[in-house]
């Protein structure tokens, strides 16, 4: 026969089971949210069919979950029934890029991508390391008819990649220009890299990155392309080593 001090423990532990089970399911769910909205985010729109399979669930349960995502606006559907990036997930975005931990970052890296589109007349990135990924974050778009476009927001393997190897590389003294990293192929057919990592305070913090057709980045090109990005990243390390100004 049960005690009334055993069958209280009971029925506790029932309870705390019941809420663990309840926090895992909550988990998951959010789990797989966040992989909808990455996946949608990477590849800028894409139907319901191209959504669950792209991240391995049923298409009742990616339907549910892109529901809840457009429902509080960090998805929208048009009337083809794609799914795309949507107005709270840009607010997010914006906010972050003023005021979070890659301000400082994209706000002195804007003007020498600019130069350095200037200077070799090919794409010019920004990219951050996120686990063993590379994320570009930012960039200028070549003047060119023929020129790489459209990789900000994507993400990239960091082994085998030239962006990769500038990720990871040792951080370069300050003043110093760092070592460039090269690489054809790695991601897209044909396409040439070429990239310098930032130092900052903690290590690398970001790298600059050129892309362009590989019959056209080569030779004194590349040596060109080399030479501006490597000064680029050291110009912006010696930025960010400087102490932040606070307005009184």
């Amino acid at each position: 026969m049960k005690t009334g001090c055993t069958d209280t423990w009971e029925r506790g532990r029932v309870t705390e089971e019941t809420a663990a089970t309840s926090t895992l399911h909550v988990s998951k769910s959010a789990e797989r949210a966040l992989s909808l909205l990455d996946t949608v985010i990477v590849e800028g729109s894409m139907s319901l069919s191209e959504a669950a399979t792209a991240t391995d669930m049923a298409p009742s349960t990616a339907l549910r979950h892109l529901r809840a995502l457009a429902q509080y606006g960090y998805l929208v559907r048009d009337d083809l029934g794609q799914f795309s990036v949507g107005p709270t997930f840009i607010r997010i975005a914006l906010a972050a890029f003023r005021s979070g931990p890659y301000a400082r970052l994209t706000a002195a890296a804007q003007p020498y991508l600019e130069e350095l589109v200037e200077t070799t007349e090919e794409s010019a990135y920004l990219a951050v390391r996120d686990g063993t990924t590379a994320v570009y974050i930012a960039t200028v778009e070549s003047p060119r008819a023929i020129r790489h476009v459209g990789w900000v927001g994507r993400s990239v393997p960091l082994a085998g990649t030239a962006v990769g190897a500038a990720l990871t590389a040792a951080p370069s003294l300050v003043g110093e220009r760092p070592r460039p990293e090269y690489n054809t192929g790695a991601i897209e057919p044909d396409v040439t890299a070429v990239c310098a990592p930032i130092a900052g305070g903690s290590g690398v913090v970001g790298a600059f990155s050129i892309l362009g057709p590989a019959d056209r980045l080569a030779g004194a090109r590349l040596a060109t392309a080399a030479a501006a990005i490597t000064d680029a990243a050291a110009a912006v390390a010696q930025q960010l080593s400087a102490p932040v100004a606070h307005s009184a």
